[in-house]
């Protein structure tokens, strides 16, 4: 209660308000703030561009890591699979200010070489210089970095699947993807929404890799809504503005999940 739930109150409290974050007083301006959301074009331009990163890196995680997980399970020895893991899980145990820092030297400075010696033309630049690449710059460090917990969730979730399902359904006939698509993916469900909330969750309230690699450009190609809000609560002094923005990437969090939930729960485990 103290450090979730009384936080999201004070916070919808102040998105009704005109605070700068700083004074001890304010006015109440109803609605307001949120109206601005959807008439100002440079905050509609950052949820546009979260809404981009957001499905991407949605898209490419859960396939890399369901991928992932699967060839861990089914086609790696037992005595490599705790090397891979540890391989695969290494990113997360990793600062993303350092990584990103890290990451922004790279390609800076080795990238462009390495795509000079091999003739690549989008790697012959800085992928971040670019408004047209930055985007993908971005995503493609977070991927490395953001790939290894769903991993884990995805792992874990894959294990507690019966083993005498797919025997009964290899005697019945099935092929693999039968045996994938009505044994292995309901089982796995509860898994695969919890690892999906993570990423969406993550991709909507990116900051901490643009903040430290591109600081929202260039020409604020690459300005997220958890950049905006921070310039507009401690660089432009709009605290309530900001506010109204946070609450409204939590409405949306909690509405994807919900539909997320509600499409999920109508498959039902097993039924081949």
């Amino acid at each position: 209660m103290l450090f979730f739930c009384w936080p999201i109150l004070m916070g919808f409290n102040y998105s009704l308000t005109d605070w700068n974050g700083l004074a001890q007083t304010y006015k109440y301006v109803g609605f307001k703030n949120f109206i601005e959301l959807f008439t100002n074009k440079r905050l509609l331009n950052s949820l546009f561009f979260t809404g981009k990163y957001t499905i991407a890196l949605v898209v490419i995680v859960m396939l890399l890591s369901m991928t992932l997980t699967l060839m861990l399970t089914y086609m790696v020895s037992n005595r490599l699979k705790t090397v891979f893991r540890s391989v695969i899980f290494f990113p997360a145990v990793l600062s993303l200010v350092t990584i990103g820092l890290t990451f922004n030297q790279i390609m800076y400075r080795v990238l462009p070489m390495v795509g000079q010696a091999l003739n690549i033309g989008f790697l012959s630049q800085n992928l971040l210089g670019d408004p047209k690449t930055a985007m993908w710059g971005v995503i493609m460090v977070n991927v490395w970095q953001g790939t290894a917990t769903p991993f884990v969730i995805l792992l874990a979730g894959i294990q507690n699947v019966p083993n005498d399902l797919y025997e009964a359904a290899g005697i019945d006939g099935a092929n693999a993807w039968v045996k994938f698509k009505n044994i292995t993916i309901p089982f796995m469900l509860p898994t695969i929404n919890v690892a999906f909330v993570m990423v969406l969750k993550s991709g909507l309230t990116i900051f901490d890799f643009i903040k430290s690699m591109t600081d929202g450009g260039p020409m604020r190609s690459t300005e997220s809504a958890g950049v905006l809000i921070y310039q507009l609560a401690f660089s432009d002094s709009k605290a309530g503005l900001a506010s109204a923005y946070a609450v409204l990437l939590l409405i949306i969090i909690a509405v994807i999940s919900a539909i997320n939930q509600k499409i999920s729960s109508k498959v039902e485990v097993g039924q081949l």
